[in-house]
């Protein structure tokens, strides 16, 4: 066998997300593009904020000596610092520009992290629903994936997680705003994981590091708060993108943000931008970095997003459909008539609408539907949903 059996495994059992969003290609050349309803990927479809190609288009046009030169593995010093001035203002910590990697992303911010912190057999523990490909990045670096359903209403489970810490357990992985349901992560218990966190700690002699996934942070509705990571534990990191916030996604642009109080920080940041070359990133593209530097705090139209979600979640009650509203990031998770999700969502491919099996999160008995589309395609769909419904329901 010419492939690795460990990838022909992931190959086989991989991304649900990518398999709908192919299977939504086959279909639009049978059906049309019109008469397709893809809800399967989380791919941005609002523009960037205007400020962007205004900076995009100075930067390019300044065309100063070393515009694309190679540069310090951590990035460029003026995309470090104004990283770490929004992030001291955002978390409520100074934060300085030694205490920032750029990375191509936030898959490349969570893999130099794991890279720079898992020895083999270590673990990473993760409330589920969680994005799929957590367990892929940290088999990368010899780490196990442990997953810890969350309560019913996708918030975290704090005494579950604080059980499941274990002598191996070396990473706590949060996502808030949540991919996929949209929960925003309360102050409060994020406060009671960090104590949980602090107690294990002590008893295994040794840090166990909260690691914070946050593209979606600035996708928050009806200003809802999303809770501080750093001013809540000391041994927290942030990795993070401009995919969502920026719609950004094909510039692969992120960073990693490590507490100054951390663990071993002074190390860890040297591990951290070793991994960033060695695993082949190197460097995030110089000219992203220039860009982002003089963005501030730019961001899309949140309220778009949430127009959107209104849309959607108002249609969908009125088919019958049980979900949670979410909080933030641009995903509905509702719950299957039938437990085994997979039978619903092939109802709704005979409509015509593409969604994501909660299997492939880790929550069998939903499905997740990314409403970062046009308007027309949720306005669409909304009929084939309530057909779906009455189908399962007989």
């Amino acid at each position: 066998m010419a492939v690795a059996r460990k990838m022909k495994g992931f190959v086989e059992n991989g991304s649900m997300i990518r398999k709908m969003f192919e299977e939504g290609a086959r279909l639009r050349k049978i059906h049309g593009d019109d008469k397709v309803f893809d809800f399967s990927l989380g791919n941005p479809n609002l523009p960037p904020p205007p400020e962007f190609k205004e900076r995009l288009r100075a930067v390019v046009e300044a065309d100063e000596p070393g515009l694309h030169a190679y540069m310090p593995n951590a990035g460029l010093e003026e995309a470090r610092a104004a990283i770490a001035s929004r992030v001291s203002a955002e978390q409520g910590v100074a934060v300085e520009g030694r205490h920032v990697v750029v990375t191509c992303g936030a898959a490349g911010a969570l893999n130099i992290i794991f890279k720079a912190l898992l020895d083999p057999g270590d673990e990473v523990l993760v409330s589920s629903p969680y994005f799929v490909e957590y367990g892929f990045m940290a088999d990368n670096h010899g780490g196990v994936l442990k997953a810890v359903p969350t309560l019913g209403d996708f918030s975290l489970d704090v005494p579950a997680l604080e059980a499941a810490m274990g002598p191996r357990t070396k990473v706590m992985l949060v996502n808030t705003p949540n991919n996929p349901t949209g929960r925003i992560y309360s102050a409060e218990s994020l406060a009671r994981l960090a104590a949980a966190l602090e107690r294990k700690s002590r008893e295994r002699g040794g840090a166990i590091y909260l690691v914070s996934d946050e593209p979606y942070r600035k996708l928050a509705y009806g200003g809802a708060e999303v809770a501080s990571p750093f001013a809540s534990y000391s041994s927290s990191i942030i990795a993070t993108s401009h995919s969502k916030d920026l719609s950004l996604p094909g510039e692969r642009i992120g960073f990693v943000a490590v507490n100054p109080a951390a663990d071993d920080a002074g190390d860890l940041m040297g591990a951290l931008s070793l991994a960033n070359r060695i695993l082949g990133y190197v460097n995030a593209p110089s000219l992203m970095q220039r860009v982002i530097a003089g963005l501030g705090e730019a961001c899309v139209d949140v309220a778009l997003y949430e127009r959107k979600r209104d849309a959607l979640a108002a249609g969908l009650r009125a088919a019958g459909y049980d979900f949670a509203m979410p909080e933030g990031a641009f995903y509905l998770f509702p719950k299957s008539p039938f437990a085994d999700e997979g039978t619903f969502v092939e109802l709704l491919k005979e409509e015509n609408i593409l969604v994501v099996p909660g299997s492939g999160f880790g929550a069998p008995g939903y499905f997740r539907i990314a409403y970062c589309v046009d308007d027309k395609v949720i306005s669409g769909a909304l009929p084939g949903f309530e057909r779906a419904m009455r189908k399962a329901k007989g």
